[in-house]
C-alpha cells in the first residue's frame, strides 16, 4: 500500500488471476463437427435409401428378365402351333381367312387359265417383236445422228480453214496497199 491509504488502481485492460481462459475457437470448433456429424449421418441415411432402391431395382430387374423368357416360350408355342395350323388349313383345302372349303377348279375354269395363258403368251410375243423393230430404228437414228455429228465436225474444220485463208488473205492485201502507198 502506498500513502494515504489510496489502493493501487487496476488496470482495466488486465486479466485477473482467478478468471479461467476462454478459447474463442472452441466453441466454433465444436458447432462445425457437430454440422460435419449431421452431414454425415443425412449421408449415411441416404446411402442407404440408395442402396435399399438399387437393390429393390435389381429384383425388379431379374423379375422382368424371367417373365421375358416366359413370353419368349409362349411366343415360340403360339408360333408353332399356329403354323401346325396353317398346316393342316392347307392340307384341308379351307381358307384361312375365312374358313370355308377351297373350291377345285372345275374343267371350265381350267380351260379359261389356258386360254388366257396362250393370248398372254402372244401378246407377249407381239410386244418383243415390236421392242425388236423399234430397237433396230433407234440403231438407224444412232448411225444418221452420228455421221451428221462427223459431217458438222467436217464442215466447222471447212468453216476455220476458210476462216484463216480470209485472214492470210486479208493480211496479203493490207500489205500490198501499204507497199502502193509506199
Amino acid at each position: 500500500m502506498k500513502e494515504g491509504g489510496n489502493l493501487k488502481p487496476q488496470k482495466e485492460n488486465a486479466q485477473r488471476k482467478n478468471a479461467p481462459k476462454v478459447f474463442k475457437g472452441a466453441s466454433t470448433r465444436y458447432g462445425q463437427q457437430e454440422e460435419l456429424k449431421d452431414q454425415n449421418q443425412l449421408l449415411l441415411v441416404s446411402n442407404e435409401q440408395l442402396q435399399n432402391s438399387l437393390t429393390e431395382s435389381q429384383q425388379k430387374v431379374t423379375e422382368l428378365g424371367l417373365q421375358f423368357k416366359d413370353l419368349e416360350k409362349e411366343n415360340a408355342d403360339i408360333q408353332k402351333r399356329l403354323n401346325d395350323c396353317h398346316v393342316l388349313l392347307v392340307a384341308g383345302k379351307i381358307d384361312p381367312v375365312s374358313g370355308d372349303a377351297i373350291a377345285q377348279p372345275s374343267k371350265n375354269q381350267g380351260k379359261e387359265v389356258l386360254n388366257i395363258s396362250r393370248d398372254l403368251i402372244k401378246e407377249l410375243g407381239n410386244f418383243t417383236d415390236i421392242g425388236t423393230k423399234q430397237l433396230e430404228q433407234l440403231k438407224v437414228f444412232q448411225t444418221a445422228i452420228a455421221d451428221l455429228h462427223g459431217e458438222g465436225e467436217h464442215v466447222m474444220q471447212e468453216r476455220e480453214d476458210f476462216s484463216l485463208q480470209v485472214l492470210e488473205m486479208e493480211k496479203a492485201l493490207e500489205e500490198a496497199e501499204q507497199l502502193l502507198i509506199e
